[in-house]
C-alpha cells in the first residue's frame, strides 16, 4: 500500500485516497504487518497523518432492509474502520446505501442504527466516517443535502459521536444530482446551500471530478476536468469560469483534502491524465495560464524504461499543502 503514497509524492500531491482492502469482496485477509509498517513509515515521513483518505468497499449497504445483508454490511464497515485505525487514516468515505424495497425513511433509520453499532464497536477510535453525496439514482440515498443532514442527525441520535460523523462531496455526483455547479456563481450558491443545511464544518473530504452526465441526469460517470458538463472545455480560461474554480479557491474549503477520481492512464500523446488534471487545477489556484512545460515536464511520473511499481489500491488525489494551499501541484518549471 505504501506505493500509493510514493506515487502521490511523485506527482507533487500531498494526500492520497486508498482502498485498504479489495473493494469488491466481502472477505479479506488481515493486514500484513510488514505492509502496515511500510505504510506508516512513509505516511509519517510525509506527515500526512491528518489528511489521508480511505474509501470503503462498494458491497456494504447500511440502508438495506434485508437483515442478513445489513449485518454483513455492518461487520464489513467495522473492519474498514479498524483497518483505517491501524493505518492511521483519519477519514473513511462511504456511500450511504440504497433502501431498495423499503422506503427512504426506513433506509435512513437503518443507516442510523448501523452507525450506533459501528461507533459502539469502535469507541475511542479516531477515524471519522463520512457520508458521500451521491447522484440520487433509484433508491440511492444521499443525493440531496437534506438527506445527508437527516442521516447524520439520525446517527447522532443513535449515540454516534458527532465528531466522528462527517460528509464527503463529489462534484460529479452533486452536478448529476441536480446541483448546477457549471459556473462559479451557481457553485457558490450550492456551497452556501450545503453550508446552510449540512454545515461546511462537517465537510471532511471532497472529490473533484467532471461529469459525463448533464445536471440532474442522475448519471454517475466521472470525466477529466473540462471534458464534462461542469468544466465545459479543458482550458484554464473555461475552467476558471466553472465551479471547479469556486471549490479550489473557497476560503472555507482551504483545509479540506481534495481527491481526483478521474480516469487513469495517458492521453493520445502519452501524457499522464493525472498530471494534466493537476496542471489545470494549479492554474485555477494561481490564476495563471497553463504552463507550456506542464505536459512536457510532468507528463510522466517515471522514465519510460522504469518498471511500473506494484499496483496499489489507489484512486488519485490532491489536497491542501502544509502552506495552506489546498492544491499543491509540482512546479512544472522545476526538474
Amino acid at each position: 500500500m505504501h506505493q500509493a503514497l510514493l506515487e502521490a509524492e511523485r506527482y507533487g500531491m500531498d494526500t492520497v485516497q486508498v482502498f485498504t482492502k479489495n473493494q469488491q469482496q466481502w472477505k479479506t485477509k488481515p493486514l500484513d504487518p510488514v505492509a502496515v509498517k511500510d505504510w506508516l513509515t512513509e505516511l509519517r515521513r510525509l506527515r500526512w497523518q491528518d489528511r489521508v483518505v480511505s474509501h470503503a468497499g462498494y458491497l456494504s449497504n447500511l440502508a438495506s432492509p434485508d437483515d442478513d445483508l445489513w449485518k454483513k454490511s455492518v461487520d464489513l464497515m467495522t473492519l474498514e474502520i479498524e483497518r483505517c485505525e491501524a493505518l492511521e487514516i483519519p477519514i473513511l468515505v462511504h456511500h450511504p446505501g440504497a433502501f431498495t424495497t423499503s422506503t427512504a425513511a426506513e433506509g435512513v433509520s437503518r443507516i442510523a442504527t448501523a452507525y450506533g453499532e459501528l461507533f459502539k464497536r469502535t469507541r475511542g477510535f479516531r477515524t471519522v466516517v463520512c457520508l458521500e453525496g451521491t447522484v440520487g439514482a433509484g433508491s440511492q440515498l444521499g443525493g440531496k443535502f437534506e438527506e445527508l443532514a437527516q442521516i447524520r442527525a439520525a446517527a447522532i441520535d443513535q449515540s454516534a459521536d458527532p465528531a466522528r460523523v462527517g460528509f464527503c462531496l463529489d462534484t460529479c455526483h452533486m452536478h448529476a444530482a441536480g446541483y448546477d455547479i457549471s459556473t462559479r456563481e451557481s457553485a457558490d450558491a450550492a456551497i452556501q446551500q450545503f453550508d446552510n443545511i449540512c454545515g461546511i464544518a462537517n465537510l471532511r473530504a471532497m472529490h473533484l471530478n467532471d461529469s459525463k452526465g448533464k445536471v440532474g441526469s442522475k448519471l454517475d460517470r466521472h470525466d477529466h476536468l473540462g471534458y464534462g458538463t461542469i468544466g465545459g472545455k479543458p482550458t484554464p480560461a473555461a475552467l476558471s469560469a466553472s465551479g471547479f474554480a469556486s471549490f479550489v479557491n473557497h476560503p472555507k474549503l482551504a483545509r479540506v483534502p481534495m481527491i481526483l477520481e478521474t480516469p487513469k492512464g495517458e492521453d493520445e500523446k502519452g501524457r499522464s491524465w493525472d498530471a494534466i488534471n493537476l496542471g489545470l487545477l494549479h492554474c485555477l489556484r494561481t490564476g495563471s495560464n497553463m504552463p507550456a512545460t506542464v505536459t512536457a515536464q510532468v507528463s510522466r511520473t517515471r522514465p519510460r524504461n522504469e518498471k511500473t511499481p506494484p499496483k496499489a489500491p489507489i484512486r488519485t488525489e490532491s489536497g491542501k499543502s502544509r502552506s495552506r494551499n489546498p492544491l499543491k501541484i509540482a512546479d512544472p518549471r522545476k526538474p
